[in-house]
């Protein structure tokens, strides 16, 4: 069975190591923060935050505790707020060690096209294009193919492009690639997927 999103989130929380500061992107991306468990990680949020503790519990939602989709989340004693141009200073300067964030397609080069559709309302591009060109990793964690059972993994992106090769990892229902020189590779298959399915939903130049 391909994962479902709270197992793709968990998988992406492996990529994490003590002492990394990282920034969640908005849909999947941010159910990662349930599961950092004991390691000792702090989550940024583009909205002005450091240090977002796990979704809260029915009931005991703060409204004005957000991150940067809007969803309610907790706060941790080490929890520090602030504006938007210290935010964005932190993601520029090279401070985020790792950015994990969804998308609509991903290149076999790494091309990342995750902010838009034309001829779509959008509410904007958020900080996506600052992410991807500042911090040290980053890792995509998308759903294999689109509604219509097309590959979203694919030799060339056909959506406007939130930056160029910036992608290292992909995380998706089906499996784990990373991007290496002339496609992707296969570094781990989801429960019960195939390396053969694998190959036959991806779009993408698959290296051996």
């Amino acid at each position: 069975m391909p994962w479902d999103r709270n197992q793709m989130a968990a998988r992406a929380a492996e990529e994490l190591e003590d002492g990394m500061y990282v920034n969640l992107g908005i849909g999947i991306p941010t159910l990662v923060a349930n599961y950092t468990g004991d390691k000792d990680i702090t989550l940024q949020s583009e909205n002005g935050m450091l240090g977002m503790g796990a979704f809260p519990f029915e009931g005991e939602e703060d409204a004005d505790v957000i991150n940067a989709g809007k969803q309610t989340i907790t706060e941790l004693d080490r929890t520090s707020y602030f504006d938007s141009a210290t935010s964005f200073g932190m993601i520029r300067g090279g401070k985020i060690a790792c950015a994990i964030l969804g998308a609509m397609e991903v290149a076999e080069n790494g091309d990342l096209a995750n902010w838009m559709i034309p001829g779509k309302l959008v509410k904007g591009m958020g900080g996506a294009m600052d992410l991807v060109a500042g911090v040290k990793r980053v890792v995509v964690v998308m759903d294999h193919q689109n509604k219509k059972g097309e590959s979203k993994l694919l030799k060339a992106c056909t959506l406007p492009l939130t930056g160029a090769g910036v992608v290292d990892r992909v995380i998706t229902n089906l499996g784990v690639f990373d991007v290496v020189d002339g496609g992707l590779k296969i570094i781990e298959c989801a429960d019960g997927v195939t390396e053969q399915e694998l190959r036959a939903a991806t779009e993408a130049t698959i290296i051996n």
